[in-house]
């Protein structure tokens, strides 16, 4: 029973709870911005990444949203016609057809993209019309491009005097068919010091950034595999695949060869393992080693890497083969660039 003793014993221990001041509640209780000093921050695949994060920068620095961050930062390579594997100056597929893909989602889990896209040299914007203007998540090819026209998009030729000098070399040699690896095998012997993966030869560009709200935002787009069968689409605008954002947990992007990443849906289970409780980096080696073990023998000869970042601000990458590396923009420093780790 509940004598008169244990009720005296139980007012006293109320009185003293209500007794704590609000600096001591303030101690017990974690803060939801504990982590702002981490805020904004941008981070991006490759090298090229540095000169896109200083334009994401330009954004987040001015207490700017993280989605117009990505989508500007992202604009920096596709216009960039020295950069052969993203937008304007991409090699082009098999018949020498210049097509683009892009995605982008936001911190609301808004989510737009192009498959196929020809003739628009800013395919991530193409892309975030599609999310803000239409019903839909995706549109390919034609269509694509008559949304595109219809808001206002110029079109280009995007097939640079550089990229169709490369193609038409290639064409002498081809046997007109999808080759497993083939950028590989383009440099291997001729240019061992441009095989994709290193500085020289990249492939798509992933940028996440939260901006000083904590609200985080993502972006992929890549010209994709060169020579190509026409019509091919890799991860980079499938949601869940070359990109995924949920702003309870992180985001993650991922570059490399697109098939193996779809086959594994790696952005969004590298999200889902952030939210069990993996770092970035652990998140992201785990979903490299999926496909390892799904594919050992392939996964020896392709590369693919995935880069995350949590809602605190923390990332980390992780990658198949050696030569990833991925950029690093916020307060303290604009142009970090770490080599990320890998299996081999």
């Amino acid at each position: 029973m509940f004598n008169r003793r244990k009720f005296i014993k139980a007012s006293a221990l109320s009185a003293g709870l209500l007794a704590i001041d609000k600096t001591s509640m303030a101690d017990a209780i974690p803060s939801k911005t504990t982590n702002a000093a981490n805020f904004p921050i941008v981070i991006s695949t490759w090298d090229f990444g540095i000169a896109a994060n200083a334009d994401a920068w330009k954004v987040l620095s001015k207490g700017g949203r993280a989605l117009d961050a990505v989508e500007q930062g992202v604009w920096v390579p596709e216009a960039d016609e020295k950069n052969q594997s993203v937008g304007y100056g991409g090699l082009p597929d098999r018949d020498g057809k210049v097509t683009l893909d892009a995605c982008i989602m936001d911190d609301l889990g808004n989510c737009g993209a192009v498959l196929a896209l020809e003739h628009i040299k800013h395919p991530i914007s193409v892309a975030r019309k599609v999310m803000e203007k239409t019903p839909h998540v995706m549109l390919a090819g034609d269509g694509a491009l008559q949304f595109a026209l219809e808001q206002g998009f110029k079109k280009e030729n995007l097939l640079t005097p550089a990229s169709e000098k490369a193609w038409k070399e290639w064409l002498i040699t081809a046997k007109y068919a999808p080759v497993m690896n083939i950028e590989n095998k383009l440099y291997d012997k001729v240019a061992p010091q441009k095989l994709p993966g290193n500085q020289y030869n990249h492939d798509t560009i992933g940028m996440l950034a939260i901006d000083a709200k904590g609200n985080i935002s993502g972006a992929c787009t890549t010209s994709g595999m060169a020579y190509k069968l026409h019509g091919r689409i890799g991860d980079s605008p499938i949601i869940g695949a070359g990109l995924f954002v949920d702003n309870e947990v992180g985001g993650a992007t991922s570059t490399g060869v697109g098939e193996e990443v779809v086959r594994n849906v790696g952005s969004f289970l590298v999200v889902e393992l952030m939210r069990q409780g993996y770092t970035p980096e652990a998140a992201c080696k785990e979903a490299v080693m999926r496909i390892i073990k799904k594919k050992p023998e392939i996964a020896k000869n392709i590369q693919v890497g995935f880069l995350a970042i949590n809602k605190k601000g923390e990332y980390g990458a992780y990658a198949i083969q050696q030569g990833f590396s991925y950029a690093v923009c916020n307060s303290e420093k604009q142009d970090l660039l770490i080599k990320g780790k890998s299996y081999y």
